[in-house]
Formats: C-alpha cells, structure tokens, sequence
C-alpha cells in the first residue's frame, strides 16, 4: 500500500469506552488509531465508490478516475456568456 500525504484533520467525537476498546485493539495489531482510521476510511469509500482507491497523484489528491462522459469544455464557456 502506497503511503498518502496527511493534510487534512479530522476531528471527530466518541464515547470513551469505545475509544479505549479501539485503542487496546489498536495495541493488540500494532498500529496506530490513525493508521487503522485511515484503513477504514479507504475501505468505505472503495465500498461506496465500487473503485479502489488510487495512490495520490502529484498533487496530493487521488489520482481522478472517469465515471461518465467527460464534460465539454466549449459548453461550458458558452454556458457562462
């Protein structure tokens, strides 16, 4: 597995029993909470998107993936006038 750049935070809000069962789990497979978050939250979006998520491209988000017809540029312009 590829490593992601890590920018962006997500902060989020549990009940501390969980958190301390998700962290002796954590433990217990030697991996950090961030790591095993950042598993699940790939797993979620392959599972919702029905593509596997993609190593980052040179800008630091995911390598983009066609899923319909691509837009005509020349519509939109024409569009904005």
């Amino acid at each position: 597995m590829s490593i992601e750049r890590r920018t962006a935070r997500l902060t989020i809000l549990i009940d501390p029993r969980k958190k301390t069962v998700f962290e002796r789990l954590c433990v217990e497979e030697d991996a950090t909470p961030s790591q095993v978050v950042r598993r699940l939250l790939r797993r979620y979006i392959e599972e919702r998107t029905g593509r596997s998520w993609l190593p980052t491209d040179e800008d630091g988000g995911p390598a983009p993936r066609a899923t319909g017809p691509k837009p005509n540029p020349k519509a939109r312009r024409s569009a904005r006038r």
